[in-house]
């Protein structure tokens, strides 16, 4: 399917975003029962089968009936980015109006969810040999050294690139060596260039205080445990599904495997879950934060999402 026989696209579409921990499964079944949707998983794990505890994955009881994309889609040693995600979705959106339901969007992968409602970069040329250098760079001298080297010639990523996010910065510096020019470059240019795909969107952010958030993502690291994340991951090693597996470097089976191998004990597995699934938050409300207009709502206040779900919806109807 062409986009363009898509877009733009002026259905009312709703988008209920946030951290990890912080509900939005919940609060997704009771707006989808209330107000006709089909819910379409923004989640970057959840595509995956066979991993479900440590991806806090919807089970089919929890579902209510209610139709869900973009859940379990993929193999675990399949490949599966932004750009396939972005295909996919589209396809499921055409898919719900055309059975006259409304789409709501829920997740918190911020780079799937500006990959439907702004399309992707076009594709950069990648430079292997460029690469196999960097890397080996990386493993003399280390990542701070290689960030130093970024932020002296495309000081935007390195900002937005941590450290050791070793695969995005080893890119930054493909890109800039290989083209002469700086990534941050090709995303200001897209910004520029793209079309806007959706003319008629309600975004809503659930947030709440960090120490609730904090004791959120330890409630749910323990539950992990306490659920079967271990035999999961056990489970997954008997199918024949290893470690070096991109999904399998996902936070929690990572931590498992460390575990599984005798690297940790189980006081560190607990500790260092919670403490990058912490981090990982952190990540997400900077990603939401180039996310333009959205309405942020405190988790445990329903009536204020109902709200803005019931008028946006209203006035939609009102337009037409």
């Amino acid at each position: 399917m062409n986009t363009s026989d898509l877009f733009p696209l002026q259905n009312p579409i709703v988008a209920l975003i946030g951290p990890t921990a912080i509900g939005k499964t919940s609060l997704s079944i009771k707006l989808a029962q209330k107000y006709d949707f089909e819910i379409i998983s923004v989640d970057s794990m959840q595509v995956y089968r066979y991993m479900d505890i440590g991806t806090a994955k919807i089970t089919r009881k929890e579902m209510e009936g209610i139709p869900h994309h973009l859940i379990d889609v993929v193999n675990p040693d399949e490949s599966f980015n932004a750009g396939i995600f972005e295909k996919m979705a589209i396809k499921a959106v055409n898919e719900i109006l055309s059975r006259g339901r409304n789409v709501l969007l829920t997740g918190g992968t911020g780079l799937y969810l500006s990959a439907l409602l702004n399309g992707l970069l076009e594709n950069i040329p990648v430079f292997p040999e460029i690469r196999k250098e960097i890397e080996t760079e990386l493993k003399v001298s280390g990542p701070d050294v290689l960030h130093k080297k970024l932020s002296s010639v495309d000081c935007i990523s390195a900002k937005r690139i941590h450290p050791n996010d070793s695969q995005r910065l080893v890119r930054a510096l493909e890109i800039f060596r290989g083209t002469n020019r700086t990534w941050s470059s090709f995303i200001e240019e897209h910004r520029h260039k793209k079309k806007l795909r959706f003319t008629n969107t309600l975004i809503i952010g659930l947030r709440c205080s960090r120490e609730k958030l904090y004791h959120r993502i330890d409630r749910r690291s323990e539950e992990m445990l306490e659920n079967g994340l271990y035999d999961e991951v056990q489970g997954l090693f008997e199918m024949g599904y290893g470690a070096e597996l991109k999904s399998m470097k996902a936070i929690g089976y990572s931590h498992m495997v460390k575990f599984i191998n005798g690297e940790w004990a189980r006081s560190e597995l607990i500790d260092n879950l919670s403490r990058d699934t912490r981090r990982y938050a952190k990540r997400q409300f900077t990603w939401f934060n180039r996310i333009n207009k959205i309405d942020w709502v405190e988790t445990e206040n329903f009536h204020g999402v109902d709200e803005k779900v019931s008028n946006f919806l209203k006035s939609d109807i009102s337009s037409t």
